[in-house]
């Protein structure tokens, strides 16, 4: 019987059966199910949000009908939080499993592959199709935490270089500005531009945040792992429904995060046909603008300083009264990007 793990006795049983697979116990989740037997664990998995992980079946029940009846719990219990579509990072090894129960592969790599339950690939595409434009065209992938000086350059610069440029906005909300603002300043600041359409990245832009780990080696290289999956999703199905030939990245000096992405983008993409350019970034006031320096000057309120890095239209909603709430919670927020 396939069951919610609740009690704390029953969680450290899961905690003890992920461990014994081989596998990493993740804190983060917002579901986890068991199948019992005779009151025993005899499998275990999570949810955290729309992504399935942390699957342990002990051997006697690998093979059987355990592994359907814990997708059918999460997917039942992640149709209640809202979700549509659901994902599973897996070992190469375990794809086929998680095929017979109707999930379809969207990216192999050799250590990894992601899958996805559901039409939402497909349906993501098809709901854009009017938006398809020919020619030579590019693409941005930005996140925009919130828009800057720099990241308009950088899309102007695109633009510039190409028959049509998309912007792709990072959609998961981790990041202090919520989607929503955040896509619509990219919106006001880029309105001057005819060349441009903006996108939301949807659940297509693989996320540090959300790629589970329990499943690799200690000394696998979680992020490389993460970087070239997002761009092999990128390349394999995004960039050819939109004829996407070019992708741009602004030079990074500081960031070894987004520089290693960089250095990937200059591997990876040219067998798919495609061309990775990398742009050099607007300066000011001694600097390289980027989001981070501008949330850096906000947490001190030095708006002269906002007002040098960002766009009118961002600095208008910097100081409205929206604005100006939202960067009261901003103390409590230490990411970079």
């Amino acid at each position: 019987m396939v069951a919610p793990v609740i009690g704390q006795l029953d969680r450290e049983q899961a905690k003890a059966l992920i461990e014994q697979q081989g596998l990493r116990f993740e804190e983060n989740f917002d579901a986890q199910f068991g199948a019992f037997e005779d009151g025993r664990l005899v499998a275990t998995a999570s949810r955290d949000r729309n992504v399935f992980k942390m699957f342990a079946i002990t051997p006697e029940y690998q093979g059987g009908s355990v592994l359907g009846e814990l997708i059918s719990a999460l997917l039942q219990n992640g149709h209640q939080a809202g979700y549509k579509s659901f994902f599973v990072f897996t070992p190469p090894t375990s794809s086929a499993s998680f095929q017979a129960c109707n999930f379809r592969p969207l990216v192999t790599h050799h250590k990894a592959c992601l899958l996805e339950f559901g039409n939402g690939l497909k349906q993501y595409l098809n709901s854009r199709k009017t938006l398809v434009r020919p020619g030579h065209n590019g693409a941005v992938v930005v996140n925009c935490n919130p828009f800057t000086l720099g990241h308009q350059y950088l899309i102007e610069s695109a633009a510039a270089r190409v028959d049509h440029l998309y912007i792709f906005v990072v959609r998961e909300d981790r990041s202090f500005f919520p989607f929503d603002v955040r896509y619509r300043l990219v919106e006001e600041g880029v309105a001057h531009l005819d060349n441009v359409t903006i996108l939301d990245s949807g659940d297509y832009a693989v996320s540090g945040v959300t790629f589970p780990s329990y499943f690799l080696k200690a000394d696998d290289d979680l992020q490389s792992l993460q970087m070239e999956l997002d761009l092999l999703l990128f390349a394999k199905h995004l960039a050819p429904f939109f004829n996407i030939s070019t992708r741009f990245i602004g030079t990074e000096p500081y960031c070894r995060t987004t520089r290693t992405y960089s250095e990937f983008m200059q591997t990876m993409l040219p067998p798919f046909g495609m061309e990775a350019v990398q742009l050099e970034r607007c300066q000011a006031e001694g600097g390289v603008i980027s989001a981070f320096r501008v949330r850096q000057a906000l947490r001190k309120e030095a708006y002269e300083t906002v007002r040098q890095l960002v766009p009118e239209t961002t600095f208008r909603f910097l100081r409205s009264e929206d604005g100006l709430e939202l960067q009261k919670k901003l103390v409590n927020y230490q990411r970079r990007h």
